[in-house]
């Protein structure tokens, strides 16, 4: 399996024989920050076509198929119309909180976007509670919600928000408590260590039945924090236009676009972190020929891969069942799935216990 910290330190080794320390680390931040942003923008392209592809597969329709070869740039066609768009302004709302709102989602989305381990030696944050640190700042994308549909002054968005804001804030309770049984398996909370930790098996083949029980329900609550369907409430065209974000034009409303496609990579990310390996490849003890042909994958793309892979499950959700209501929603997760998470917590504890003394 290549490291790709040996790059990196070369790098970073060029630079530092060239200028000072702080110069080099400077530049080395501002590099990443650029690179991020470009693989955020270019990701949020990919998804969007990516899904309006699958819907249309879904639907027996050929979808955009249009602009470009097999409508290749109907993304990108979309992206500039966004751009010059003109931003409309409103009277009778909070102009200032109006304007923060979309800043705050896609910043929290670019905070948890930064967390993701992209390959072996290739991760940006890497500090011993960063499974924690995602979490925490993933958080902090429903301020932002709440925020647009109050601060805009209008029923539907108001609606719109305080549905988004319940179903963040229970469905979060289920994602954590996920995250914590792979924590409890791992004993780390280092994200680098949670991958190499399923170097010779992926915890949901090594984690029994508590691993399984765990994914399933990270992918019901990860769907659920993304707001897609069939957990879409807080955008129900039907019903509330587009929800909390009705108001919102040019590329303010973009900002919400995007950060909805990248949350889907996201949480796929995560997904593919805690379950999957992250980039690790696929090892089957005393394979050892197979597991040695794995190791010739790049890891960038064995997470790319499985990221991807998890989020055609997720969209498959959204085109498949149909919308619940809000009650629905909310009895799922505070009758369901919050218990059975609570229950899974503890025979994780009692895998990894009995394990120990085998």
């Amino acid at each position: 399996m290549q490291d790709l910290s040996v790059v990196t330190s070369w790098i970073h080794s060029l630079l530092t024989g060239y200028m000072p320390e702080w110069a080099a680390v400077t530049i080395e931040c501002v590099v990443i920050g650029v690179a991020l942003l470009l693989l955020y923008s270019l990701l949020a392209l990919f998804y969007i076509l990516f899904e309006r592809k699958i819907c249309a597969y879904f639907q027996c329709r050929l979808g955009p198929n249009r602009v470009g070869f097999w409508g290749l740039l109907q993304s990108v066609a979309d992206m500039f119309k966004i751009l010059i768009k003109e931003l409309i302004s409103l009277n009778h709302i909070d102009k200032f909180l109006f304007a923060l709102a979309p800043y705050l989602v896609i910043i929290a989305s670019m905070l948890a976007f930064a967390n993701l381990p992209w390959g072996n030696g290739l991760q940006i944050i890497d500090f011993n509670v960063g499974i924690f640190f995602l979490l925490a700042v993933s958080s902090i994308g429903v301020l932002g919600i709440l925020l647009a549909g109050w601060s805009s002054n209008n029923k539907y968005t108001l609606i719109g928000a305080m549905r988004s804001g319940a179903q963040m804030i229970s469905y979060e309770l289920s994602m954590g408590l996920c995250v914590i049984t792979i924590v409890v398996l791992a004993g780390t909370m280092n994200i680098n260590e949670i991958c190499l930790a399923q170097e010779h098996l992926w915890f949901i083949f090594s984690g029994h039945i508590p691993a399984w029980i765990a994914f399933i329900i990270f992918m019901i609550a990860g769907t659920a924090e993304t707001n897609r369907g069939p957990f879409d409430l807080p955008e129900a065209e039907s019903e509330l236009t587009a929800g909390y974000h009705t108001e919102y034009s040019g590329i303010h409303f973009g900002f919400f676009y995007l950060a909805e496609y990248l949350n889907l990579f996201i949480v796929s990310g995560v997904a593919a972190l805690l379950f999957f390996g992250g980039w690790m490849p696929l090892h089957i003890p005393g394979f050892d020929a197979f597991n040695h042909v794995m190791d010739f994958i790049p890891s960038v793309i064995w997470f790319f891969g499985k990221a991807i892979a998890l989020s055609f499950v997720i969209i498959w959700f959204k085109w498949t069942f149909p919308r619940l209501r809000i009650d629905q929603l909310l009895t799922l997760e505070w009758k369901y799935l919050l218990p059975i998470n609570l229950v899974n917590l503890v025979l994780m504890v009692l895998v990894v216990t009995y394990s120990l003394y085998l």
